[in-house]
């Protein structure tokens, strides 16, 4: 008698990989912005990288707050993990960029991103944005990291955001991350992945307006 092996859930058939196929036209239009070019060609100023910190520490104010509430949710607390944290790096940073306090600002489109993270009643909706958020950090955000410190000539000073020292080596890291959101796919009906993966695109398009926002005021050098 033989036992059937059980089968393998295909690649392409994980919620990671639903994620990155399913938002990949936003995500490419959002790092295609004329704003994230000019930061990744460093024409951008200190200005501008200001403005862009500032916004930014509204959606992961929102995200660090949520997460707290969800550390015994099933669904998203397997991808919650303080070691990513990033609010008090943001704070650093814009105590180097702007030591006499950041100017006041006024936001509509990261207010709207911080609102939909801190509304939203389904944990789901979480998880897609802590992974357009996060695995964005320790993926294209580690370039930009080396981007800012060349073009500034910080020598490390000022970019702390980027610094993931607590997760370890990256690659390792994101491969884990991966695992868990895929751990999470397997939990969920085909109806929530699909509504998992509408919320990522959503996510990058929020990014694409606080792009588009910012390269209103700061079109670069």
């Amino acid at each position: 008698m033989t036992t059937a092996t059980p089968a393998r859930t295909a690649p392409e058939d994980t919620l990671s990989a639903a994620m990155k196929k399913g938002s990949a036209i936003e995500h490419e239009q959002a790092e295609g912005s004329a704003f994230m070019s000019a930061l990744l060609d460093g024409r951008m100023d200190a200005d501008g990288y200001i403005a862009y910190l500032q916004r930014l520490r509204l959606v992961y104010e929102a995200l660090e707050s949520v997460a707290t509430t969800l550390v015994d949710d099933p669904i998203a607390s397997p991808i919650i993990d303080p070691a990513l944290d990033r609010l008090a790096t943001i704070d650093a940073d814009l105590a180097h960029w702007a030591p006499g306090g950041a100017p006041a600002f006024s936001s509509p489109v990261a207010t709207a991103y911080a609102e939909r993270i801190t509304e939203s009643t389904w944990s789901g909706a979480f998880v897609a944005h802590h992974y357009t958020r996060y695995l964005g950090d320790l993926s294209g955000g580690q370039a930009i990291g080396r981007i800012l410190d060349r073009s500034f000539h910080l020598d490390g000073a000022g970019i702390s955001f980027y610094a993931f020292d607590e997760v370890g080596k990256v690659k390792p890291y994101k491969d884990r991350y991966r695992d868990r959101l895929d751990a999470i796919g397997a939990t969920l009906s085909a109806a929530d992945r699909d509504r998992l993966v509408d919320e990522v695109r959503l996510a990058f398009g929020f990014n694409q307006s606080l792009f588009a926002e910012l390269s209103e005021l700061h079109p670069g050098r």
